[in-house]
C-alpha cells in the first residue's frame, strides 16, 4: 500500500508541495483547500504530469476532510501570507483560526497521522496545531530550521562560491528575526567558514538569512516565498514516511532539552516513522544560549496571544 499526504491549503506552498511529493514519488496526495475547484484543477494539472516526469502515485484535489482519512503525513500550510510591511506576527490573529479548525479535522480523519505545520508564524502555529489536536508531541512538527537553514546555506555558498550542498549549516530557534543561525558550526566539507570570511561578511549573511523571507515579499510584493517552503515540508515528510532518522532542524516541543520547557523551539531533531524520534543536544555557548532565550521569549509571546 502507498504511503499517503495530504496537503491543507492549495495556495502557492501547499500546491508546490503537492508537486515537489509528487516528484519524489511519496505516495499519494490529497490536496485540501475550502475553495471550491481549486484544489481539484491543480490536482488535475499535477496529475497529468505523472506522464512526464514517470511518478504514478494518485492526485486529488477536495473540499472534504473525508478524502484525507487515514494519512500518514498531513502538511497544515492553510493561511494567510505576508505582505511587505507585515511581521509574521502580523498573521498571528488571523490564521490561528485557521489552523484550529485544520488541526482539528486532520485529527479527526487522521488519527495516527504526524502533522508537520508550515502556516506562519509557524512556532505559534504549531502549539495551535498540538493544543487542539491533542497529538502527542513527537507528532506534531513545525517546518522552519529546514527552510532557514536553506536559506544560510544558500548566503554562504554564494559568499564562498562553492556548491550549495557542501555547505553545512544549521538554524536554531524562533522563525523569525530572533533566530539564531550558528556561525560556531557552520563550514564547507568540514573547513569551518570562520577560516574562509570574515567577521563582518559573516555577521551580514547572519542578518540576510534573519530577514530572508521579508527579502523576497518585498520582492512579490503580494505574497512570500512558497518554492523552499514547499520542498522544505516535503524533505520532512520524506524523512518520516521512508523511516529515514534524518536530522533536521525543525519546531519540536522541549521538555528540557538546552534549558527550555514547555514550548516549541527550532531544534535540531531526528526525523523518522514516529515522526520527532529525539532532539540532539549539544553544548551551546554564552552568546548562542542568549539568542536561544531571546527566542523563547518570542515564542512564549505567541502562544499566549493564540489564546490556548
Amino acid at each position: 500500500m502507498r504511503n499517503k499526504i495530504t496537503i491543507i491549503g492549495a495556495g502557492n506552498v501547499g500546491a508546490t508541495a503537492a508537486h515537489w511529493a509528487a516528484s519524489r514519488r511519496l505516495g499519494d496526495i490529497v490536496l485540501l483547500d475550502v475553495v471550491e475547484g481549486v484544489p481539484q484543477g491543480k490536482a488535475l494539472d499535477l496529475l497529468q504530469a505523472g506522464p512526464v516526469d514517470g511518478f504514478s502515485g494518485h492526485i486529488k484535489g477536495s473540499n472534504d476532510y473525508a478524502d484525507s482519512a487515514d494519512s500518514d503525513v498531513v502538511i497544515i500550510t492553510a493561511g494567510l501570507a505576508r505582505k511587505p510591511g507585515m511581521s509574521r506576527d502580523d498573521l498571528l490573529a488571523k490564521n490561528v483560526a485557521i489552523v484550529k479548525s485544520c488541526a482539528e479535522n486532520a485529527a479527526k480523519h487522521s488519527p495516527r497521522a504526524v502533522l508537520i505545520v508550515v502556516t506562519n508564524p509557524i512556532d505559534a502555529m504549531v502549539y495551535t496545531a498540538f493544543k487542539v489536536s491533542a497529538f502527542p508531541k513527537n507528532r506534531v512538527v513545525g517546518m522552519a530550521g529546514v527552510l532557514d537553514s536553506a536559506r544560510y546555506r544558500t548566503f554562504l555558498a554564494e559568499a564562498l562560491g562553492v556548491a550549495p550542498r557542501d555547505v553545512n549549516a544549521m538554524v536554531m530557534g524562533i522563525h523569525g528575526d530572533n533566530m539564531l543561525p550558528l556561525i560556531r558550526l557552520a563550514n564547507v566539507a568540514g573547513v569551518p567558514v570562520t577560516d574562509l570570511l570574515s567577521r563582518e561578511q559573516l555577521d551580514g549573511i547572519v542578518k540576510r538569512t534573519q530577514h530572508g523571507g521579508a527579502e523576497i515579499v518585498n520582492h512579490l510584493k503580494t505574497g512570500s516565498a512558497f518554492y523552499t517552503p514547499g520542498l522544505a515540508a516535503v524533505e520532512m515528510a520524506e524523512a518520516i514516511l521512508t523511516d529515514s532518522k534524518r536530522v533536521l532542524p525543525c519546531a519540536a516541543y522541549v521538555e528540557g532539552e538546552f534549558g527550555f520547557s514547555g514550548c516549541f523551539l527550532g531544534v535540531p531533531v531526528v526525523l523518522g516513522a514516529g515522526g520527532v524520534e529525539r532532539i540532539l543536544q549539544f553544548a551551546l555557548t554564552d552568546e548562542e544560549k542568549k539568542a536561544m532565550a531571546e527566542s523563547e521569549a518570542a515564542v512564549r509571546k505567541q502562544m499566549a496571544d493564540t489564546g490556548l
